[in-house]
């Protein structure tokens, strides 16, 4: 089994005239926990859009698992992926996105049953011990029976990541997940996915603007800049002695801002 988990071979995103990926190059292997930063509109969360199938793409081949995303096979041959083979590959990647998107008629357990009920066909009971163990991780143990209204944002956060948890995703995606929150919730937020970082082997992939955060949670960092990887290495290497002009600029901006 190869330990790529995901692999973009010159993949390029066109919205009309508009190049957002540039024959992107980008792979991410088994139990890494990768960070993308960059400026905005440099393709990051595109990346993550197209890994969830919110997104399709122009040119190239996405692969999740050895098995291609946006195409399958049919008589020995590459075609466009069906909506059953769409499906099928979704079910191995969680997202947790910068908007909490829980079902507000629902309450916090059931936001987080109800997926792999209906998804993965598991049973209601399994489903609930699920749900309890993965809000005891994410410290929402004594909130499973208030509905998102009832939560701070920081909180409705922390069950968005349970609810990606609980389809045992293979890869967990996280698009700037702390961008919609007041400051003083940021942390909380972090903290659950720094431990879970730590404690799982999960793949994980990050786009953020939390500088710290990327430099202590991730293995590898990637600077994007229009559509294409500019510079990665390690946080160390990356945040410590950039070797591309354009990679300074940005953490100068960013990091002095």
């Amino acid at each position: 089994m190869s330990d790529t988990i995901i692999k973009f071979d010159q993949v390029v995103k066109r919205f009309g005239a508009l190049t957002v990926l540039d024959h992107l190059d980008f792979n991410v292997q088994r139990g890494e926990k990768v960070t993308i930063i960059g400026p905005s509109g440099s393709g990051k969360s595109t990346v993550l859009r197209i890994l969830m199938t919110l997104e399709s793409i122009s040119e190239g081949i996405v692969s999740v698992d050895g098995e291609p995303l946006w195409h399958e096979e049919r008589n020995g041959r590459l075609v466009n992926a069906s909506e059953a083979h769409l499906r099928k590959m979704r079910v191995q990647l969680g997202m947790v996105f910068q908007q909490f998107n829980l079902f507000p008629h629902m309450s916090v357990r059931r936001n987080i049953t109800e997926g792999p009920v209906k998804v993965l066909g598991m049973s209601r009971q399994d489903a609930r011990e699920r749900a309890e163990e993965l809000l005891e991780m994410v410290g929402l143990a004594n909130q499973a029976d208030k509905y998102p209204h009832q939560l701070s944002g920081g909180q409705q956060q922390r069950v968005g990541i349970a609810r990606a948890l609980a389809m045992r995703p293979k890869v967990m995606l996280f698009d700037e997940p702390t961008s919609a929150l007041d400051p003083e919730l940021v942390g909380e937020v972090l903290n659950v996915i720094g431990a879970l970082a730590e404690e799982h082997d999960l793949t994980m992939l990050l786009v953020t603007h939390e500088m710290r955060f990327a430099r202590e949670v991730s293995d590898r960092v990637c600077f994007f800049d229009k559509g294409k990887i500019k510079e990665q290495g390690t946080p160390d290497e990356l945040f410590t002695d950039p070797k591309e002009e354009r990679t300074r600029e940005f953490l100068k901006a960013v990091l002095e801002g």
